[in-house]
């Protein structure tokens, strides 16, 4: 690993026009580097996030933040695209009154679709569980083993203040923000139960084929079991939801 970041510091060094890049388009992307973990969680009843398995990813850029209001509105501003469910309903804390909140009510097609106007991507499940875990090993939390209110998002407790804008709660050790709740996201990967079964080891991208996505992170109205890093479900990619937000990735080239 500590080999992997003084290869992508050489990098920077060598090519200042990538610095200048990072600087701009990257500002609020976490630079992560290439490695291997322990993916998953052993279960003895067959849980769709077991068998614990080996994989390797490559290194990546990943969103600090889930995405806001004011940068997907930006988005369809300019390419016409349709404004999210629940738009400007105060209820749901979504629209042009809250710009530093995380944008809800979209499908995973119009998630992929910003993201490539963005000229990123939806990430893989593998690097969102890779980026959350932020190097801790056999943790199950993003910050360690214990979960509480006070050190992430929003709680079935505390619905009175429902989604939190995006910079609320202390980030993991990569930098990261609330990738233990606040907001479901989309991720990359179709959806299956037995996947990991036979997951390969570089670089899993999913099922090649199937409707349903993959989601993590739980939200503000989830218990503590949906915000381990490990846990997982499975949305149809047409839903929407008001606890159903997304992030970016993207390639280093």
């Amino acid at each position: 690993m500590k080999i992997n970041f003084i290869l992508i510091y050489i990098s920077l060094f060598l090519f200042p026009e990538f610095v200048a890049l990072s600087q701009t388009s990257f500002a609020k992307m976490a630079l992560i580097a290439s490695g291997e973990f322990s993916m998953g969680k052993n279960s003895d009843r067959n849980l769709d996030f077991s068998p614990a398995h080996r994989v390797i990813v490559d290194s990546f850029y990943i969103d600090k933040y889930e995405v806001t209001n004011a940068e997907y509105l930006k988005f369809c501003d300019e390419t016409g695209n349709r404004l999210p469910e629940y738009w400007n309903m105060e209820i749901f804390r979504s629209g042009e009154k809250f710009p530093e909140l995380p944008v809800i009510g979209i499908t995973w097609i119009d998630a992929a679709k910003y993201a490539d106007w963005s000229g990123k991507r939806l990430p893989t499940e593998a690097e969102w569980e890779y980026a959350a875990r932020g190097g801790l090993k056999e943790k199950e939390y993003p910050n360690g083993d214990n979960w509480d209110r006070e050190r992430k998002t929003n709680t079935p407790g505390n619905w009175v203040n429902q989604i939190s804008e995006v910079k609320t709660f202390p980030p993991n050790a990569y930098g990261i923000y609330h990738m233990d709740g606040n907001v479901w996201e989309w991720i990359n990967d179709n959806y299956s139960e037995n996947y990991y079964q036979n997951s390969p080891v570089n670089n899993p991208k999913g099922p090649s084929t199937g409707t349903i996505k993959v989601i993590r992170s739980g939200s503000w109205h989830s218990g503590a079991m949906c915000k381990k890093v490990y846990y997982r479900k499975g949305l149809p990619g047409s839903w929407v939801d008001f606890g159903v937000g997304f992030r970016c990735a993207k390639d280093i080239k």
